[in-house]
């Protein structure tokens, strides 16, 4: 084997190696970092108030003066009262597959939401990416759960 081969094969492997030690968050706190794509806010699902999908209906923006960590995220609320209830109960609120868009898990992608592109199925709350995910997402939910369901734990930790 030739030293540029040698060479190219250490690349390879080091690049392998330092690709399995970063695994994704298992929150989504994913925001637009100019041309390179997307880096990590800290802040959770983009900060929209996850308890106001249950109790308004309503994709709602979370306020930084409310906000409490937990899984190593910040999670942002509109109101004192959807903190409180997120403080007792988080995981009944919290968004399945951390937050990433629900369609993406389904086809092996961790990728950002948008908070007004949601769905409840079974009290239960998932997040989408854009408009045709979404509509791809209600017209196959249930199968698409069952899918993602399956692959959301290898895909946090196989990301790059």
């Amino acid at each position: 084997m030739s030293l540029v081969n040698k060479l190219i094969l250490t690349l390879a492997l080091l690049i392998g190696v330092a690709s399995a030690a970063m695994a994704a968050d298992p929150i989504n706190t994913l925001e637009r970092s100019g041309l390179a794509g997307y880096k990590p806010s800290g802040i959770a699902i983009r900060g929209f108030d996850k308890v106001a999908y249950f109790t308004e209906g309503d994709a709602v923006e979370g306020k930084a003066s409310i906000a409490a960590k937990w899984k190593g995220a910040i999670w942002q609320f509109s109101k004192q009262e959807h903190l409180d209830l997120f403080k007792a109960n988080p995981e009944m609120y919290a968004p399945q597959y951390g937050g990433y868009c629900a369609y993406g898990v389904a086809v092996d992608n961790l990728v950002k939401i948008e908070g007004d592109l949601w769905d409840i199925v079974n009290g239960k709350l998932y997040l989408n990416y854009n408009r045709r995910f979404q509509t791809k997402w209600e017209a196959d939910t249930k199968n698409l759960i069952r899918i993602a369901d399956s692959k959301f734990e290898a895909l946090l930790l196989n990301s790059p």
